[in-house]
């Protein structure tokens, strides 16, 4: 596994993990022990950044990922960079499956928050801590300030905004500068990459979530693949419907062919263009598959050239493809 660095000092395997997909929104929870493994058998391979959320569970165990992340990093907390994000709670009232959030990110709230997350991930410090949506309410000068209690204190190294905007990230940085944005970036969802130059300026990270479509990149689903409606998001998302996976052919076809000529995966192809496209972008893909897992971190290893990256540029922007899922409903309280 190659690693690089996240603004100051933040070095992290350059595919990490998306671990929300153990507990929620890709169906039922996964065995809590078989995760547990997998995770060991990650960090085997080479990852050492893994991502959660304390908002990341279930209905009857709200924190079920952080709990299990916890238990799963535990022996390996010296060699980890574990990430988790606060400001948000689902609205439980709603019927829908994707239930909108409401954000929440007043100081006596993250406060309390961090405490939560430390003791679920028994650990000491949060290697990097995210605010998962912006609150209306707040500023985010008011955020960032707590966060540099935070780091005073040690109880967290670094932060980090998700889902944001330049003017966001510009305000943050005059107050405690964050060392990432988690925002959604893949071949089907493009629209933050305005945001480079601003995060060269700046020398902020760009960790990217859902860098597979939610899997759709991966070309391991056709118009026969059934989701739960009641746990699975995908049932509900416009690119796995069966309309949209006709209107991706072409696009699964590029990567196809792209693949087979750099002797890879459509998976490690989607991965190995962002990765390969600037050297603060990371992945974090997830899966519940240890044989994805080990596809996804030889992602590192393919080498696209800046001619092939711009090259696939080119033909992203001439090729057609369906409506792409851009995220769940944020409510102010």
């Amino acid at each position: 596994m190659k690693y690089r660095t996240l603004g100051k000092n933040l070095k992290v395997s350059a595919v990490g993990l998306g671990c929300m997909g153990f507990s929620h929104a890709y169906g039922a929870p996964a065995d809590k022990k078989e995760m547990i493994e997998l995770i060991a058998q990650a960090v085997d391979i080479g990852y050492n950044f893994f991502d959660t959320a304390e908002a990341y569970g279930t209905p009857d165990n709200p924190h079920d990922n952080e709990e299990l992340v916890g238990e799963a990093l535990k022996p390996f907390r010296d060699k980890v960079v574990i990430g988790t994000k606060f400001g948000i709670y689902f609205d439980e009232t709603s019927p829908e499956l994707n239930k909108p959030v409401v954000s929440d990110a007043r100081p006596e709230v993250i406060k309390k928050s961090v405490e939560g997350s430390l003791k679920r991930l028994q650990t000491d410090h949060i290697d990097i801590y995210w605010q998962h949506r912006q609150d209306k309410n707040v500023p985010v000068e008011e955020v960032a300030g707590v966060m540099q209690q935070l780091i005073d204190e040690g109880k967290i190294l670094s932060w980090g905004l998700s889902e944001v905007e330049e003017e966001i990230i510009r305000r943050a940085c005059k107050i405690c500068p964050p060392a990432a944005i988690q925002n959604r970036y893949s071949m089907m969802f493009r629209y933050y990459e305005k945001l480079f130059p601003v995060l060269e300026e700046l020398n902020v990270g760009f960790v990217a979530f859902s860098p597979m479509a939610n899997g759709l990149l991966s070309g391991a689903y056709d118009k026969n693949s059934k989701f739960d409606a009641g746990t699975d998001y995908r049932s509900v998302m416009p690119q796995f419907k069966a309309e949209a996976l006709e209107k991706n052919r072409a696009l699964l076809d590029l990567l196809e062919e792209t693949a087979r000529n750099k002797n890879a995966t459509k998976a490690q192809i989607a991965l190995a263009w962002m990765i390969d496209k600037k050297d603060y972008i990371v992945p974090i893909p997830g899966t519940r598959k240890l044989s994805r897992l080990k596809e996804n971190a030889g992602a590192a290893d393919v080498n696209l050239s800046a001619a092939e990256v711009k090259a696939l540029d080119y033909a992203l922007d001439n090729t057609e493809m369906s409506e792409v899922f851009g995220g769940t409903k944020v409510k102010s309280r």
